[in-house]
């Protein structure tokens, strides 16, 4: 895992921290590795605020993709714990996935680099380390050879800025603490948000079944009254061909028209008018026509006249 160091300037106050432990009065009661003495207040390293932003390992980076999720999955667990999930998660990760993450930190890493030395070019990174330089001062040294070393130690360091990536981890700081109660909040009402537009969303899934359950019923209907036409056209085509056969011998008065498949409709309308508009001088003709029904099937072709 990579490790994550601060700004420019943090170097100097490493080198101060380290003469201080050389310093201490009886090497008897060194504390223990990996502890800080009893009473010490922990100094914070100084800040440069017109630094290039410290580029992300590929670590950090996964677990700012992963912590608002997973405390959205499990709102209950603390933020310890839930670190060390990130952990679990991170260790266990496929490597073309942590890969990812790495390439992404070491594109971040030369950009960092790159605006490094271009601030350490500037006006503002001579100040920043005449300011360092001024600080370590006022500072209690051991004799002429720790001052010495130290600025040693810092030009050093200074140097070695430009081949090593500077991080800075802002955890449990209180704008960090500040900004993830904010984010929860914010959490916490896109939940809100979410669980109405679930509530809508089922109430529109049970209006979408009904309206497909009513579309089925249609289409069922539609198709049975598309047999009913179909069954219905047939009969009238079957009528329309024996209606033209059995008065094709039967012209109309003044005209002289017979019917024909195409125009036996028109026919039909002529010859009903004829003889409604004067049945008295067209008794033969209605004689006939009578004939002509009367040899037509019953079933067929109903009682007209």
């Amino acid at each position: 895992m990579e490790e994550q160091t601060g700004s420019p300037g943090g170097n100097t106050d490493n080198s101060t921290q380290r003469n201080g432990d050389e310093t201490s009065p009886d090497p008897s009661q060194k504390p223990r590795r990996g502890t800080w003495p009893k009473g010490r207040k922990r100094k914070k390293p100084v800040k440069d605020s017109n630094a290039p932003k410290a580029p992300l390992t590929g670590y950090v980076r996964f677990m700012n993709d992963r912590r608002e999720q997973l405390r959205a999955e499990r709102p209950d667990v603390p933020f310890p714990e839930i670190t060390r999930m990130l952990g679990n998660e991170w260790s266990k990760l496929p490597p073309d996935e942590k890969q990812r993450y790495l390439d992404e930190a070491e594109k971040d890493k030369e950009r960092y680099m790159r605006e490094l030395e271009k601030y350490q070019k500037t006006e503002a990174y001579k100040h920043f380390t005449r300011k360092v330089q001024e600080k370590q001062k006022g500072k209690k040294h051991r004799g002429e050879s720790g001052r010495q070393a130290s600025s040693e130690s810092l030009h050093d360091k200074d140097a070695e800025g430009k081949d090593r990536s500077v991080f800075d981890i802002p955890i449990f700081t209180e704008e960090f603490l500040n900004h993830s109660k904010a984010r929860e909040a914010e959490m916490r009402q896109l939940r809100k948000t979410n669980m109405d537009y679930e509530e809508r969303n089922a109430a529109l899934q049970k209006h979408v079944e009904s309206m497909r359950g009513a579309v089925e019923r249609l289409e069922g209907d539609v198709m049975q009254e598309r047999g009913r036409n179909s069954l219905l056209q047939q009969h009238l085509d079957t009528l329309r061909q024996a209606l033209a056969a059995s008065f094709c011998q039967v012209p109309l008065p003044g005209s002289g028209e017979t019917p024909t498949l195409d125009t036996i409709d028109s026919y039909m309308k002529k010859l009903h008018s004829i003889i409604l508009s004067c049945p008295q001088e067209h008794e033969n003709l209605i004689s006939t026509v009578r004939e002509v029904v009367n040899r037509l099937d019953r079933p067929f072709f109903p009682l007209i006249f």
